[in-house]
């Protein structure tokens, strides 16, 4: 997927320096985008992207690195959308600093194809990296319904894939859904009889 099948992206531009943020906002617009949020305090930023849920966010390198990174820090905690940084120099420290936290790319400040290339890759890499946490999702969704069918009727592991394969076909439903709704509602059915001692 490329930025023209995007079409007009809503990015998040955050940094502590002022004309840098409206060099930024400029540019970024002339891309044909929509700048939603615009941030220099990182008490700010979590607040504004949980709100405005950008498709990405811009942070820039303004006089102090550690608010550069703590705004990167904030969005990547609050945001499901990748982080680019923009640096106005060669930074390797900081490069790597900020990739701990969570960066997808880094651009150099006020190169606009760049910008334009490093959109089209992190946005391709960033779906790739959620439909690759989806699947170990509904992987774990499936072991989590396995195992509650495995306590709840006495059988092995295949034979409970088994059961949720089968209710898969006979309902039209995805095998997920299946496991979603052992997984969710296994705790409003009764615990599986105990058997009765003997003698």
């Amino acid at each position: 997927m490329s930025v023209d099948e995007f079409q007009s992206l809503r990015v998040l531009i955050a940094n502590e320096r002022e004309e840098r943020l409206e060099t930024t906002t400029a540019m970024v617009a002339a891309m044909g985008h929509e700048v939603i949020a615009r941030e220099l305090e990182v008490a700010e930023v979590a607040a504004a992207t949980a709100e405005a849920l950008p498709d990405v966010a811009l942070v820039g390198l303004g006089d102090s690195t550690q608010h550069a990174l703590d705004l990167i820090a904030r969005i990547v905690q609050e945001a499901a959308c990748p982080v680019i940084a923009i640096l106005e120099s060669n930074d390797p420290a900081f490069v790597s600093e900020a990739a701990k936290r969570g960066i997808f790319a880094y651009v150099s400040a006020g190169d606009r194809a760049e910008l334009q290339s490093a959109l089209d890759i992190v946005l391709r890499r960033f779906g790739e990296f959620h439909s690759l946490e989806g699947a170990f999702g509904r992987r774990a969704m499936t072991e989590r319904a396995k195992g509650i069918l495995m306590e709840r009727h006495g059988v092995e592991e295949r034979e409970a894939f088994e059961l949720l394969r089968s209710h898969s076909r006979h309902t039209g439903r995805k095998l997920i859904e299946v496991a979603e709704a052992v997984a969710t509602s296994h705790l409003l059915l009764p615990a599986p009889a105990k058997p009765e001692p003997e003698g």
